[in-house]
C-alpha cells in the first residue's frame, strides 16, 4: 500500500513538473516525529528506502504474543510492538518506569501503580487500568496455559482504583515484582483485540512499531507507529529475516541485504571483525547456556549418571572455543545476575574423565543409547558435538537429533528427549526467576523443561521470591543455588557474553546484559 501511495505521488509530481516546472508537495518526517511541507525529488525517496532496516535471525518466532510465548526469537518481535509498566534501562539496568508513571507499596503485599495517560493500543482502544487488569487476569488465568505463568504467579488479584490507577495484590511479598513486571511476558494487551483476534498472529500493543504482516517460516515486517506517545521513530519499516544459516546472514550484511544480526557466535566471529563496515558489539550478559537431563527418565534422574556427565566435559577447552563470547563457571546464577555468589565456584565436579568412565562402567551406562535432542541453532549445535565426542571418549552411546527451534520447544515442554542443551536469557537480571521457572516444582510442564524436583531447593526459592529484603533473597538464593549445583540439576556450559553484528549505517544500536535491544533507539545514515 505504502509503494502505491509512493507511486500516485511521484506521478502527480512528474504531471505538475510537466505543466509548471515546479515538483509537487510532500509530507517528510523531522528529527521530532512531527512533519513539514518541503519539495518531493528522487533523492527523497531513496532516503525514504534508507529508513527500512533488516534484521535476520537463524529461527522464525513462534508466536507473537506476550501472553502466549516464551522464547527469545518471539520476544525479539514482541518488544518492539508491546511495552511493559516498567522496563530496566539498557544503559544503567535500572528499573524504571514505561507504561506506569509512578507506584507505592502501602504494604509488602500490595502495589498501587499509577499509570501514564492518553495513550492508545494500536487499535485506536485506550490504554488503562481496565487493559492492565485484562492483561493480567487473562495472562493468570490456568485456561490460558500461558507458558510463563509463573512470572506472576504472586498475584491474588489486579483490582481498579480508577482509570488509570490500578492495585495489585500479592499473596505473599515479592520480592521481584518490578523485574517481574519489565518482563516482555508482562507486556500490556489490548482487551478488544484479544477478544476479537488471535494475538499469536496479528498483535496489538502500544509500542513504536506495528504489525504489518507474518510469511512463516520468511519474515515479519513491522512499521513504524506515528501515534507513538513517545515521539514517531526514525525507521519507517523493520523486517525480521528468517536465514537460518548465520554464516549466510553475514554474507546478506556484506552485501546490504540485512542490517544487523545478534546471538553472534565464535566461529563467525573473525570474519564480521574483518569488515571495516561491520562492527562488533559484545557486553558480558546475563543468559546461562547449560547441558540438561531429564530428571523423569531414567538414568538421567540418578544423580551418579549426572555426576559422570559432568566429569566427563572439558568446559574449560569448550569455552576456549568461545573467542571470549563465553564465561566459564560451576554457578547456574550467572555473575550478572542477582544472587550470584562466587563461593558457588568451589562447587560441582570439574573436568576428570577417568572418573566419569568408572562410574559408567561400574552402572553399566555405557550398555545405554541416549538421545540427545539439539535445535537447530548455531551455538547449540556447536556445544552438541564437542559434548558428543566428549561423552564417546568416556564409553556413552549419544546420538544427536536436530530439530527446528518451535518444534524443539514443544518436544522439551512435553519431556520427549533423554539430554538437550538449552538457554535461559535471564531477562529480569533476577536469581529467583531463573530458578523458580526453571527448578522449581510447580513449572514441570511448562517452563522447568528439565523436569526438575527438590523439596529444598522449592522452599528456598518461594522463600527468595516471599520476602522484599534484599539481603535475605540474595541468601536464600545462594543456598539454592549450591544445591542444584551438587546435584547436578544441569550443567552450566557457559554464561554468555551477548554479542551483535551492527552494520556502520545503523546507529543508536544498544545492548543490554540480558542481549534486549529496542529498534526505537535506532536511526540509519
Amino acid at each position: 500500500m505504502k509503494k502505491l501511495i509512493f507511486m500516485l505521488v511521484l506521478l502527480l509530481g512528474l504531471l505538475l513538473a510537466a505543466c509548471s516546472g515546479d515538483s509537487g508537495d510532500s509530507e517528510e518526517s523531522s528529527d521530532e516525529g512531527s512533519t513539514d511541507t518541503s519539495s518531493e525529488s528522487s533523492e527523497e525517496a531513496s532516503s525514504d528506502e534508507d529508513t527500512a532496516v533488516t534484521y535476520a535471525s537463524t529461527s522464525d518466532a513462534v508466536g507473537l504474543s506476550p501472553i502466549l510465548t516464551n522464547d527469545s526469537v518471539s520476544s525479539r518481535v514482541i518488544e518492539q510492538m508491546y511495552e511493559t509498566l516498567f522496563t530496566r534501562n539498557l544503559e544503567s539496568g535500572d528499573i524504571e518506569p514505561r507504561l506506569a508513571e509512578s507506584y507505592e507499596t502501602p504494604d509488602d503485599k500490595t502495589w498501587v501503580i499509577s499509570l501514564k495517560e492518553d495513550i492508545q493500543f494500536h487499535d485506536g482502544t485506550p490504554f488503562n487500568a481496565e487493559a492492565v487488569k485484562y492483561t493480567f487476569d487473562t495472562f493468570l488465568d490456568p485456561e490460558t496455559a500461558a507458558p510463563r505463568a509463573s512470572l506472576l504467579e504472586p498475584i491474588e488479584s489486579v483490582e481498579v482504583q480508577d482509570e488509570y490507577t490500578v492495585v495489585i495484590n500479592t499473596t505473599e511479598p515479592y520480592g521481584a515484582m518490578l523485574a517481574a513486571l519489565s518482563h516482555s511476558n508482562a507486556s500490556i494487551v489490548s482487551p478488544e483485540a484479544n477478544e476479537g483476534q488471535n494475538l499469536n498472529e496479528e498483535p496489538v500493543g502500544t509500542g513504536p512499531y506495528k504489525f504489518v504482516e507474518w510469511a512463516k517460516g520468511d519474515q515479519i515486517v513491522l512499521e513504524k507507529n506515528e501515534d507513538y506517545w513517545q515521539g514517531e521513530p526514525e525507521i519507517d519499516q523493520a523486517t525480521f529475516k528468517v536465514v537460518p544459516s548465520v554464516s549466510t546472514a553475514i554474507s546478506m550484511m556484506e552485501t546490504g541485504e540485512v542490517d544487523f544480526i545478534d546471538g553472534v557466535t565464535a566461529e563467525h566471529l573473525t570474519r564480521l571483525e574483518s569488515n571495516d563496515s561491520i562492527e562488533v558489539v559484545t557486553k558480558e550478559g546475563t543468559p546461562v547456556y547449560y547441558f540438561g537431563f531429564n530428571h523423569e527418565k531414567e538414568p538421567m534422574n540418578e544423580f551418579d549418571f549426572r555426576k559422570a556427565l559432568s566429569h566427563a566435559i572439558d568446559r574449560d577447552a569448550y569455552v576456549e572455543t568461545l573467542d571470549g563470547l563465553g564465561v566459564r563457571s560451576n554457578s547456574i546464577i550467572g555473575p550478572k545476575v542477582f544472587g550470584y555468589d562466587e563461593s558457588a565456584e568451589e562447587l560441582g565436579f570439574n573436568y576428570d574423565p577417568e572418573q566419569a568412565q568408572q562410574i559408567i562402567e561400574e552402572n553399566g551406562y555405557d550398555e545405554i543409547e541416549l538421545n540427545l535432542l539439539v535445535a537447530n541453532r548455531d551455538l547449540f549445535l556447536n556445544m552438541s558435538e564437542i559434548v558428543q565426542a566428549q561423552l564417546s571418549e568416556v564409553g556413552l552411546n549419544v546420538n544427536i537429533e536436530m530439530i527446528e527451534w518451535g518444534t524443539f520447544l514443544d518436544m522439551t515442554a512435553e519431556g520427549d528427549f533423554d539430554l538437550t542443551f538449552l538457554s535461559w536469557s535471564n531477562t529480569t537480571a533476577d536469581g529467583s526467576e531463573l530458578l523458580y521457572p526453571n527448578l522449581h516444582t510447580d513449572n514441570i510442564g511448562s517452563s522447568n523443561r528439565m523436569q526438575y524436583s527438590n523439596e529444598e531447593v522449592d522452599e528456598l526459592v518461594e522463600a527468595s521470591r516471599t520476602t522484599t529484603d534484599q539481603n535475605e533473597r540474595a541468601e536464600y538464593l545462594q543456598q539454592a543455588n549450591e544445591i542444584v549445583v551438587e546435584d547436578v540439576a544441569w550443567a552450566p556450559m557457559h554464561h554468555g557474553v551477548v554479542a551483535a553484528g551492527v552494520h556502520e549505517s545503523i546507529e543508536g544500536f544498544e545492548m543490554d546484559p540480558t542481549g534486549r535491544w529496542e529498534l526505537y533507539q535506532f536511526s540509519k545514515n
